[in-house]
Formats: C-alpha cells, sequence, structure tokens
C-alpha cells in the first residue's frame, strides 16, 4: 500500500502535527529523490537518525518544507520522523 492508497476521508482529517498545516500526498517524483539519498545513504530524519528503509510513500506539509514518510500503508505523522525537503541533495 502506497500513500496513494490511503483513505481519503484520512487523509483530510491528517495535518501536521507541528504546525497544524494539512498535508497531502508527495507526488512520485519527489518519492523517487527521497528514496535515492536513503540509497545513498545520505538523509537524515530531522531528528539526526540515519534513515535506512525506502519509503512506500510520503505525506507532504502544505507548505513544502516537510515530509512525513509512509511506511507498510501507514502515516508516520512524528516530528522527530519527519524529512526536511531543505536536506535533501540537489
Amino acid at each position: 500500500m502506497t500513500s496513494s492508497d490511503l483513505d481519503k476521508d484520512l487523509l483530510e482529517i491528517l495535518a501536521c502535527p507541528e504546525t497544524k498545516e494539512p498535508v497531502q500526498v508527495a507526488d512520485a517524483g519527489l518519492i523517487t529523490r527521497i528514496n535515492a539519498a536513503i540509497e545513498a545513504g545520505s538523509l537524515q530524519s530531522r531528528d539526526g537518525q540515519k534513515i535506512e528503509k525506502v519509503l512506500d510513500g510520503g505525506l507532504l506539509r502544505q507548505d513544502g518544507k516537510v515530509l512525513y514518510p509512509v511506511r507498510g500503508g501507514i502515516p508516520i505523522m512524528l516530528v522527530d520522523e519527519a524529512i526536511l525537503i531543505e536536506s535533501l541533495p540537489a
């Protein structure tokens, strides 16, 4: 299950736990970039932990600055496990 398979009603009530902004399903291109950085060993979560498992998908905060991973069809809505988009390699 990917983030695009998430229940639409669930997506309507999910929000960033930090700012309360809405989230939306991240596009495939962004997930591909994130997974490439994970496979290269160059991506950390917001709390500085190296991310080792590729993502099934993600939920992007409305301002486009933070992505919450989706693993096994479950959104991980924890601030410490979020990915800062600005930390992605160019």
